[in-house]
């Protein structure tokens, strides 16, 4: 199991400043792809193998675009189960373990998954879809404030309304999770639009800023 390093929450994009640089980045620019392609293949450079899902209609580009990934999706039968499995995965492992659900009832059914990854200070990603970014705030079908509920439970947040800020996102995600392997970044993706994404980078370094 990952660290005895002490919880710390962080709520504020500063926290970017001190991440190491070294882990792995979105570089040179690639082909012009969607948000849900560009979290993707984002996974894939992070050397994710596995994510734990329950696909619904927001999140649906998302699961639409791991059908040509090398990602394994690990199909459970309730969005709490993929935190949970996350979660052990991550204890069993020591990488950081990924769940996706969609917008509304599935990030909500996320929330007792996550709360028991931030008290054991086991390191999970969790991405959901979300109503599209002109919708959010006008309680449209299956919009929940997942990023305002999940907030005491995780140790950063983040909503992403941009294709273009999904790979800074995910990278700050994972540099979050991996150094105190405490509790979950926990990001609403963006599954429109179009987004320049670099090819995954090669890097050999270990380090990790611990916070």
């Amino acid at each position: 199991m990952p660290t005895s390093a002490p919880k710390t929450t962080a709520h504020h994009s500063s926290q970017a400043s001190k991440l190491d640089t070294k882990a792995p980045v979105a570089p040179a620019l690639g082909k012009a792809q969607t948000g849900a392609e560009a979290l993707i293949r984002c996974l894939e450079a992070h050397g994710v193998e596995y994510v734990f899902g329950y696909s619904g209609g927001a999140a649906m580009p998302i699961f639409d675009a791991l059908v040509d990934s090398k990602i394994k999706l690990i199909l459970v039968r309730h969005e709490q189960g993929a935190t949970h499995m996350a979660d052990g995965y991550a204890r069993a492992t020591g990488k950081v373990g990924v769940a996706i659900a969609t917008s509304g009832p599935g990030a909500t059914n996320m929330v007792t998954g996550i709360a028991t990854a931030m008290m054991d200070s086991s390191p999970i990603v969790c991405i959901t879809g979300q109503v599209g970014s002109k919708l959010i705030g006008s309680d449209a079908f299956q919009e929940t404030d997942i990023t305002g509920i999940t907030l005491p439970i995780t140790k950063h947040n983040y909503l992403v309304t941009r294709a273009e800020d999904v790979a800074p996102a995910v990278l700050e995600a994972f540099a979050v999770a991996r150094p105190a392997m405490s509790a979950r970044p926990f990001g609403r993706s963006p599954t429109t639009g179009r987004s320049r994404v670099p090819s995954p980078p090669q890097s050999t370094s270990t380090s990790r800023f611990i916070f």
